[in-house]
């Protein structure tokens, strides 16, 4: 694989890590760790496509109160009462809003074949959008690894993992979610998150075929 492959590989397993980032609650520590600038950064080097949409992520944080974005973001994913956009894969495969089903649990046995642990303090379920990115993030990130060192089985038994995962889990709910996400937002910010979002994924799902 060309340098500038490995360089696109690398910048695609960033821009997951901080597309993930951006599904927790906002707060300044957003801009204080530049998540935005290392975003738009990672995206220049995959395409001017995902450039532009990054872009107009992080304008549209640095432009919004941030009281604003935390009630957009605890009403289109919290609640209080039913959240507009609930940020979890079984509510989204099986239309049904009850939390942890099959589905929840199979996605963690997906993590646990990957080598991935829900960290002790995450305080969501298993299927939580920002929980799926960041295991595509690790699919991503040890297919690079293993490219770099010409190690073709452990590229080929990731590529099959991510695939796996993507038309079981992540792929096969992210339409519907971002789009309830861009339809009920309220800031600019959540608005563009939600194309961003879709694009990335539906670009790793046309990777893997």
């Amino acid at each position: 694989m060309s340098d500038h492959d490995l360089d696109v590989g690398a910048a695609r397993a960033d821009l997951c890590r901080l597309l993930a980032a951006c599904y927790y609650e906002p707060g300044p520590e957003f801009a204080e760790e530049r998540v935005y600038e290392s975003m738009q950064a990672a995206a220049a080097r995959i395409g001017p496509e995902y450039a532009s949409l990054a872009r107009s992520l992080g304008d549209a944080f640095a432009n919004e109160d941030p009281e604003a974005l935390l009630i957009d973001y605890t009403r289109l994913f919290l609640g209080p009462v039913d959240a507009a956009a609930k940020p979890y894969g079984s509510v989204w495969l099986t239309g049904e809003a009850t939390l942890m089903q099959p589905s929840s649990m199979a996605v963690l046995e997906i993590y646990r074949q990957g080598g991935f642990d829900l960290a002790e303090d995450f305080r969501e379920l298993p299927d939580h959008v920002a929980a799926e990115l960041e295991f595509l993030y690790l699919t991503l990130f040890r297919e690079n690894a293993a490219e770099r060192t010409a190690d073709l089985d452990a590229v080929a038994a990731t590529q099959a993992l991510r695939r796996r995962f993507l038309a079981e889990h992540l792929g096969a709910w992210i339409d519907p979610f971002t789009r309830a996400m861009e339809r009920a937002a309220q800031t600019d910010y959540y608005r563009a998150l939600a194309p961003l979002t879709r694009r990335f994924v539906t670009a790793e799902i046309d990777n893997c075929r």
